[in-house]
């Protein structure tokens, strides 16, 4: 039923390519526009017994030609559609994790999803909305991201408040969260509780808020705060210990024009 609904999407998506793949103009520079630097990203923890996580890593936004890297999704855009481009891209995920802990023996290591897919970012009078299809090749499942954020300029200080739902099928929730019969035994072999889980698709909304400061000349601070409510699916998990997630990251960048 879910593999349908997301063909459906797909197909949907494919339509609406088709009709309105006319009003973006191809404005492409020979040269990288944006922001570089480097950041410190955190994501509190939901997994049982796992603790917050602190990574410091570069920073990019910005677009070189046709390609371009915003944080966390990079790709290239394909043709001219609505007020954007359709565009292909790839998700550098963090959600998976390593079962290092006591409570957590028996159970496999999770690697991190690798989604691909098909995406579009429409920038209107009114905001940026986002809009991602993409396959997992971990996994086999799939996702669907919406976001929208919009622009209030305070002093200089540019503020983008966000929000958004995230879709994850079945099999996507399930090899981060679910749990096989397998492990359930390996775990009460090792004097732990964990029982089998299979879990559902899940629908998470987001809202979030967004910031650059000037700091001087080309230099600036960024940030950025997202807050998850967890489906049930997630949170019915005995792996997961929470109701919702934090994340976010601070970044000094030098801003190329």
């Amino acid at each position: 039923m879910q593999t349908t609904r997301i063909k459906g999407w797909v197909a949907a998506g494919l339509g609406l390519t088709c009709c309105t793949m006319l009003q973006a103009q191809d404005a492409f520079v020979d040269r990288f526009v944006g922001d570089v630097g480097g950041a410190v990203f955190s994501t509190s923890a939901i997994v049982k017994s796992k603790e917050a996580s602190t990574t410091v890593l570069p920073y990019v936004y910005g677009d070189w030609d046709r390609y371009f890297a915003r944080v966390d999704t990079v790709g290239a855009k394909l043709l001219p559609l609505g007020m954007g481009h359709l565009e292909g891209v790839l998700r550098i995920s963090q959600e998976g994790f390593d079962s290092n802990t006591s409570a957590l023996k028996g159970i496999g290591q999770r690697s991190n999803p690798v989604p691909i897919g098909l995406g579009t970012f429409q920038r209107t009078s009114l905001g940026g909305v986002f809009v991602y299809a993409m396959h997992d090749l971990n996994s086999g499942g799939n996702a669907l991201d919406l976001t929208y954020g919009a622009r209030l300029d305070l002093g200089g200080i540019k503020i983008y408040p966000q929000a958004g739902l995230e879709y994850r099928s079945q099999a996507y929730v399930q090899h981060l969260y679910g749990v096989s019969s397998i492990e359930a035994a390996a775990s009460q072999a090792a004097g732990g509780r964990m029982t089998a889980y299979r879990a559902g698709a899940t629908t998470t909304p987001m809202v979030g808020l967004a910031a650059t400061v000037p700091l001087s000349g080309p230099w600036s601070l960024q940030m950025q705060w997202r807050h998850k409510w967890l489906d049930s699916s997630v949170k019915n998990s005995p792996l997961v210990g929470a109701a919702s997630q934090n994340t976010g990251f601070a970044a000094v960048s030098y801003e190329f024009k």
